[in-house]
């Protein structure tokens, strides 16, 4: 018998990992979005309640990504029923943590268990991106990893372009979002438009070395590719306030590389321990406060297993 009430949980990612723009994504332990899923004999989505948006989010569900990533899988399925769906945010909006595409994954998973699961894990990809399209644009080094769990390097919007990547051992990660929103649509407005075959060269280069530290486990290799972006952060710099000193402070305190998460304004650490992790995390904070700026840290590890869920 199937249930009447489902919860799916879906992590925080950092898309880009600094050099790999639009290519690769991690997901992270936390923080996460929960969506709770109910069947309901109307057809069609009603979103029933949103907290933790102080209230920006549009209850819409052709509007909402959770709403229309629950549309897209109860038409794959069929579903003469309907669901009604409860949304807390746990990731920030506009943060660079892949909010809307948390949304979007712990709904498409939580109304595919509402009904059984007829639909697989990558069966899934699909109406993720449906709901991240909304707000973000079609692209996947959100959802993926929100999705499937760990890192991956994304070729393209089908599962089969969906390829893991191993997660070194004693990789922690210091987070640091100051109160400023930056919405990926501007973040992504100041990209150039064509880049030198110098820079192209240079990018390349790094996204494998990245590569190669993954297979090698080797943070501090991590950490210097993973800021050898030199085409999306200078476009980008602007938009993230104090960039250039909160990597300063954090590699005092031990942190292997700081780039930017996402589309910004989360900067995020590489650090080798949790211990250090929380002393980068610290720092960063004293700078943000010493701006004038109040910033929310925090220090978390890759997640393995993708987005669950649970009846309830």
């Amino acid at each position: 018998m199937t249930p009447r009430v489902v919860e799916a949980t879906a992590n925080a990612t950092l898309a880009n990992m600094g050099v790999g723009f639009d290519i690769l994504g991690m997901a992270l332990a936390e923080p996460f979005d929960t969506v709770r899923a109910e069947r309901i004999p109307e057809p069609g989505v009603q979103i029933a309640a949103i907290k933790g948006d102080e209230g920006k989010l549009s209850r819409d569900p052709t509007r909402n990504t959770a709403g229309i990533a629950a549309a897209y899988v109860l038409r794959q399925i069929g579903a003469a029923e309907g669901v009604s769906l409860s949304l807390q945010k746990g990731l920030p909006l506009a943060s660079g943590l892949g909010s809307s595409a948390a949304s979007a994954v712990a709904a498409a998973v939580a109304v595919n268990a509402l009904f059984g699961e007829p639909l697989s894990r990558p069966d899934l990809l699909a109406a993720s991106l449906e709901g991240e399209a909304a707000v973000s644009g079609r692209h996947a080094d959100n959802v993926a990893p929100a999705l499937f769990g760990g890192i991956t390097l994304v070729m393209g919007l089908t599962a089969d372009a969906i390829h893991a990547l191993p997660i070194p051992p004693n990789l922690h990660l210091a987070l640091a979002t100051p109160a400023i929103a930056v919405p990926t649509a501007e973040a992504r407005a100041v990209l150039p438009a064509n880049v030198s075959l110098k820079a192209m060269i240079s990018q390349t280069a790094h996204v494998a070395l990245l590569v190669r530290a993954l297979h090698s486990g080797d943070l501090a290799l991590l950490g210097a590719a993973m800021e050898g972006d030199g085409v999306i952060e200078p476009a980008r710099a602007h938009l993230m306030r104090g960039l250039p000193e909160v990597r300063a402070a954090a590699r005092a305190c031990g942190a292997l590389g700081t780039v930017i998460s996402g589309a910004g304004p989360t900067l995020c650490s590489v650090c080798e321990s949790a211990a250090v992790a929380e002393r980068v995390a610290v720092a960063m904070r004293a700078l943000y406060a010493e701006m004038g700026l109040a910033a929310s840290v925090r220090v978390t590890v890759p997640s393995v297993g993708g987005a669950a869920w649970r009846v309830v």
